[in-house]
């Protein structure tokens, strides 16, 4: 199985430094009730609908970074990504249809705080900062899913066998999700090294920890539902 290196480079080191606060957002109590099985159908569903409204804002952040990339393998590393969340929407859809919820349904519902926090700061980071500083706040999500998928994978803990969540598991450790992530970590190397990301690490960093600590509050609302 081919595997993103999540422990190596400048995402390496990010992930590093955001010490606890990845730890708390990789291995949160809702994550940990899903691999048993447990986690209360509400609090699923809940989760469903928000991901369904954030996947709308963070193909938007997507497309802004297009447009702030400087080369043609940039933006086709990066459109590549796009097109994957923009093919994956109807993909949740018929995911979430197994789950009692519709799209109009979805799209219908209001944002949680936590959607638009998350959302908004991944953009707004994306508007006053530069490809590098996006990539940063894109990147938590990105390969901390992928992180998360295999981490169930291969745990002990974790339950396959009539787990109603066995399915969404498998999803983020497939081959081909993780692939999309090594060419996302690779991405943000090669414009760390063209726009001085060692001068600006410490930035990187506040940017980084910041979206994890908004991808754990996106975990957690979706747990207060039940």
């Amino acid at each position: 199985m081919y595997t993103p290196l999540f422990e190596n480079g400048l995402y390496g080191r990010l992930r590093q430094q955001a010490g606890q606060l990845w730890q708390d957002y990789v291995d949160h109590p809702f994550l940990q009730q899903l691999a048993a099985g447990t986690l209360p159908k509400p609090a699923f569903q809940r989760y469903l609908t928000q991901d369904y409204l954030f996947l709308i804002h963070f193909a938007r952040a997507y497309a802004l970074l297009v447009s702030k990339l400087r080369t043609l393998p940039e933006m086709r590393t990066a459109t590549a990504s796009l097109n994957a969340i923009v093919a994956e929407l109807p993909l949740h859809v018929a995911y979430c249809t197994s789950w009692g919820l519709d799209e109009e349904q979805m799209a219908a519902q209001a944002e949680a705080p936590e959607t638009m926090n998350y959302t908004r700061y991944v953009l707004d980071i994306g508007y006053s900062g530069d490809a590098l500083d996006l990539l940063a706040a894109l990147l938590p999500c990105v390969a901390g899913y992928a992180e998360i998928g295999l981490g169930l994978l291969h745990s002990p803990d974790t339950v396959m066998a009539g787990n109603p969540y066995a399915s969404w598991i498998r999803n983020y450790g497939d081959e081909g999700y993780l692939t999309g992530v090594q060419s996302a970590i690779q991405l943000l190397e090669n414009v760390g090294q063209q726009r001085g990301a060692e001068s600006r690490f410490a930035e990187l960093s506040q940017i980084f920890t910041t979206a994890t600590q908004l991808e754990s509050a996106f975990w957690q609302m979706g747990l207060n539902a039940s």
